[in-house]
């Protein structure tokens, strides 16, 4: 079991601002600009845009983040995503680390993965969406439904998604060439 509870409300998130501080005490340590920091967080990227300073920098306020940018930033503090929340067994532990990553290589949520997943156990516990949804604070049934299609997702909601499926947030990301 990855989590020590099942609870996908707002208490048991993702904190982005703890985030934030991981990687402002990162770049203390190493003596960074916020830049530099960026341009690092970004260097995987050979192709679309970087991620912006104040994408970063606005972690400290933000309730909700791009997903994939929140994904590179990790990969950078070599951090999982299940280590900045509360109530989970063992974050370092082999089955949440992501692959090991190559040049022109980034981290994506793979959203149809996620998408399958909360079907699955939708129908083995013959819930509806509605009551997928009353299961998963800040979700609508409209919201999980559209996930089917792919796209992006936001931090730390997905992270709801995780944990509600009690599957490492490694499960629902892929290696993407860019």
């Amino acid at each position: 079991m990855a989590f020590s509870e099942r609870s996908a409300s707002p208490g048991s998130d993702f904190a982005l601002a703890s985030l934030y501080a991981a990687i402002d005490a990162q770049r203390r340590a190493r003596n960074l600009s916020w830049t530099a920091v960026t341009a690092e967080v970004s260097g995987r990227r050979t192709r679309l845009r970087p991620i912006a300073v104040s994408t970063i920098r606005g972690l400290e306020n933000k309730r909700v983040g791009e997903g994939d940018g929140i994904l590179q930033m990790l990969v950078w503090l070599r951090r999982t995503p299940e280590s900045f929340m509360p109530g989970v067994v063992d974050p370092r532990s082999p089955q949440f680390l992501e692959p090991t990553l190559a040049r022109g290589e980034i981290l994506r949520w793979d959203t149809r993965a996620l998408y399958d997943a909360l079907d699955a156990q939708r129908r083995e516990r013959q819930l509806t969406w509605a009551a997928t949804a009353a299961e998963i604070a800040g979700f609508t049934p409209n919201m999980l439904t559209r996930m089917a299609r792919g796209g992006r997702v936001g931090f730390p909601h997905v992270m709801r998604l995780v944990r509600w499926l009690n599957q490492p947030a490694a499960s629902f990301t892929r290696v993407a060439r860019w």
